[in-house]
């Protein structure tokens, strides 16, 4: 009988990402750089990162266990889905690291809700106006802290007290030159909008036209997240929103179509950072999994614990799965349905952004995550 209760450190949807992702960026005067791709919808953890080794997956996942067996077998319990072929061979490269068994505080079932609380990191889902990510801002040196949000509104994990624009493509033809220096010229003598007219212009630059819409959906929106980060006066910090992971009907498909794409943009992200892909820092996350247990339509529903990614050049982990295993059988379950959560999504965040920033866990806990319980 394998114990599962133990700490593993081994060898660690919808369209085009269902992709229509939205982004959100923030400038701080540091080298490094820091991206958040968050799965709105709850990815199933489970698809993602199969335990092929537990004796109760394939009874228990039933149609769902099969592709998983043709997934990339990371240790003796863990295999990566097979659309993240890039993914695998990072962590072969020990430029990727795996959580398990993860979630936020929250134990109900509503999307709303737990991602609100997976952004503000509350007690209660909408118990705080400010996200952690823009708490981390300001942890971060003050020169050039702009944040921008390439989104039609400002993600709740960037909303706070630290400025945060917006900017999203448009798909209306562009501005004729002469219009746009007329406009600059009727701005420049006012101190708040020559500032923000200047910094927009200077963002529609970075963005490079590219179209995010265009080509598969992975690849642009991997491009035009590298252009917005790339030099001196590129984004530090930048958030990615997807969807397509609310996977209630036929999720073989649909999963393997959203994983692909993300699978895509980590890859697009690698390359065109070039050198700067050493001092980067990718957290791929989700609000809660999903059921062990397929539903009646060759899916799942919402369920409590799932997986989460981390992605770098320079990371500190690289290689290895974090999982304080629960198991499958039906007597280990959470409410008898779903994966139970061992580890807290607060807990894998500090670790990951301290090492990454050189800043002391408590103090980047005391700041950034504060209702989380010491």
């Amino acid at each position: 009988m394998i114990d599962r209760r133990r700490l593993i450190l081994s060898g660690l949807a919808g369209t085009s990402l269902a992709l229509t992702p939205r982004f959100a960026f923030a400038t701080a005067d540091t080298d490094r750089r820091f991206i958040f791709i968050i799965q709105r919808g709850a990815a199933d953890g489970l698809g993602i990162l199969a335990p092929v080794g537990d004796p109760a997956f394939a009874s228990a996942r039933g149609d769902l266990a099969a592709n998983a067996l043709s997934g990339a077998k990371l240790d003796g319990l863990f295999a990566l889905h097979p659309q993240m072929t890039a993914s695998a061979a990072l962590f072969r490269q020990k430029q990727a690291a795996f959580y398990h068994a993860i979630a936020s505080g929250y134990r109900e079932r509503s999307h709303f809700d737990g991602q609100n609380l997976l952004e503000t990191a509350g007690t209660r889902p909408y118990g705080r106006d400010d996200g952690w990510i823009n708490r981390l801002l300001g942890m971060l040196p003050k020169t050039e802290s702009k944040a921008l949000a390439l989104a039609t509104a400002i993600p709740p994990a960037l909303r706070g007290p630290v400025s945060v624009s917006s900017y999203a493509p448009s798909r209306l033809p562009d501005a004729d030159a002469a219009l746009m220096e007329r406009v600059a010229m009727l701005y420049a003598e006012d101190a708040q909008l020559a500032p923000l007219w200047a910094s927009a212009a200077q963002t529609e630059a970075m963005a490079g036209g590219i179209d995010p819409s265009a080509g598969r959906g992975g690849v642009a929106a991997g491009k035009m997240v590298a252009s917005l980060m790339a030099g001196a006066d590129g984004a530090r910090v930048a958030m990615v929103e997807t969807g397509g992971w609310d996977t209630h009907i036929n999720q073989e498909g649909r999963l393997g179509t959203a994983l692909k794409g993300v699978d895509e943009m980590i890859e697009t992200l690698c390359t065109e950072l070039g050198q700067a892909w050493s001092k980067t820092l990718v957290l791929v996350a989700t609000e809660f999994g999903r059921t062990v247990h397929a539903n009646g339509t060759r899916g799942t529903d919402h369920g409590t614990a799932s997986a989460a990614m981390l992605f770098g050049g320079g990371l500190s982990i690289g290689g290895k799965i974090v999982a304080d295993w629960p198991g499958l059988a039906d007597s280990q379950l959470y409410e008898g349905r779903d994966l139970k959560p061992t580890t807290r999504f607060e807990s894998m965040v500090i670790a990951a952004l301290s090492s990454h920033y050189g800043i002391d866990p408590k103090q980047l806990q005391r700041t950034v995550f504060p209702d989380f319980p010491t």
